[in-house]
């Protein structure tokens, strides 16, 4: 078994990462006549619920479930409610533990309904897909979903402990696998070169679902993130850093409406365009948006914009909310400096002026929460505050194989 530390002081935590770990009762933070409740949904349950519980059951807990309809689309404010309503019927008191048992849907929904009920309860995340074992699940994010837009209504929560068993991946479609290579992939292009590199040589065998690099994997992604999360908790500087691809992503899910398009496929995607805007700009080689693309496609990941979405279609949906200006700390709609990420500090630039008109094949990325990431080579990031809307007709979408 392998342990990632999530530090952050009195709320530090561990990540467990092993095969068969549901049934490890050293990795549950929890005693004799511990009130629990598991989240579920129906998929998730036929094949770990049982396991779960009598764990749970072994330690002396008492345990129920609530189980929620499966799919993007019903991660919403009325999923929360029916985690509300069954805590209540039983009545859970604030000492109870939530136990998120499921994928990214399962762990944002049931984080939010921990960091809401009786002003926050103690939770437990055991993702069961790839992509939340390597990024939802850790750091803390907690949302729901709006009709316009994603992720609009949530907190920052952490859970008390985040168990990883990488024997739930054998049930997992391979279609949810590869989405879940996504979020890997970005890791490496972010943060982490030699991983990158890494990766290079081994997404056969992550595709193939082996142990060894399973395990591997998960545990450098939840460090890198774990390690963000200690420096920028709530995502007011060097955590923005992991949204690559997530405005444009983000984007797709909701124009296409959720779970036409899996999150880690519109990520992919999102990736792809900021890689090309980063060629565009001259910080990021040919040669290394090919190897970004190839990387992608062996994990069997789309790397251009679904079919028929426009810029008019991508731009209302990627400007919903507003955006710090990490210059001032403060959160404006009209000041869209350009910033330049190095060496942990941002710096103001009129760069971008000179830059512009050369982006006129690709749209800039700004995303919810800090503004726009793109790769350069060997990984110093460009960041893009916002988008003046007077520019907005330069840009179009990436439509093309690079």
């Amino acid at each position: 078994m392998l342990c990632v530390n999530v530090e952050l002081k009195e709320r530090s935590y561990p990540i467990h990462i092993g095969a068969g770990l549901l049934t490890n009762t050293d990795c549950y933070p929890l005693k004799s006549g511990n009130k629990v409740m598991i989240v579920t949904n129906p998929t998730v349950a036929q094949h770990y619920l049982s396991t779960v519980t009598d764990t749970l059951e072994k330690i002396g807990c008492l345990v129920e479930h609530v189980l929620l309809t499966d799919g993007e689309q019903y991660k919403t404010l009325d999923s929360l409610n029916l985690i509300f309503t069954a805590l209540l019927k039983a009545n859970h008191g604030r000492d109870t533990t939530i136990v998120a048992l499921g994928g990214g849907v399962i762990g944002d929904v049931a984080g939010y309904a921990a960091a809401s009920y009786q002003r926050g309860v103690r939770f437990i995340q055991i993702p069961t897909t790839l992509l939340a074992q390597v990024d939802s699940s850790v750091g803390g994010k907690t949302a729901v979903n709006h009709e316009l837009g994603k992720n609009m209504i949530g907190a920052f929560y952490q859970p008390t402990a985040v168990i990883v068993d990488t024997l739930t991946l054998n049930t997992l479609p391979k279609r949810e696998v590869n989405a879940g290579l996504a979020e890997v992939i970005k890791y490496g292009a972010i943060l982490d070169f030699p991983f990158f590199q890494w990766l290079e040589q081994h997404i056969d065998n992550l595709v193939a679902l082996e142990q060894n690099a399973l395990q591997q994997c998960i545990a450098r992604c939840c460090q890198l993130k774990a390690d963000i999360v200690a420096r920028d908790e709530t995502e007011k500087g060097d955590r923005a850093l992991l949204n690559l691809g997530h405005t444009f992503g983000h984007a797709i899910e909701t124009h296409l409406g959720y779970g036409n398009w899996l999150h880690g496929e519109a990520v992919a995607a999102g990736c792809m365009m900021a890689a090309a805007l980063s060629e565009k700009l001259g910080d990021l080689t040919p040669h290394d948006v090919v190897r970004l693309e190839k990387l992608l496609a062996r994990a069997n990941l789309p790397t251009v914009s679904p079919d028929g979405m426009t810029a008019q279609d991508y731009l209302p949906l990627m400007l919903t909310t507003t955006m710090p200006n990490p210059a001032k700390s403060t959160t404006k709609t009209k000041s869209r400096p350009f910033l330049k990420w190095a060496g942990g500090k941002y710096r103001l630039t009129d760069e971008i002026n000179r830059l512009l008109p050369k982006c006129k094949q690709c749209l800039i990325e700004p995303f919810v929460g800090a503004g726009a990431v793109f790769l350069n080579s060997h990984f110093e990031r460009y960041i893009l505050a916002d988008i003046n809307p007077d520019l907005i007709h330069l840009f179009n979408i990436v439509k093309q194989g690079v």
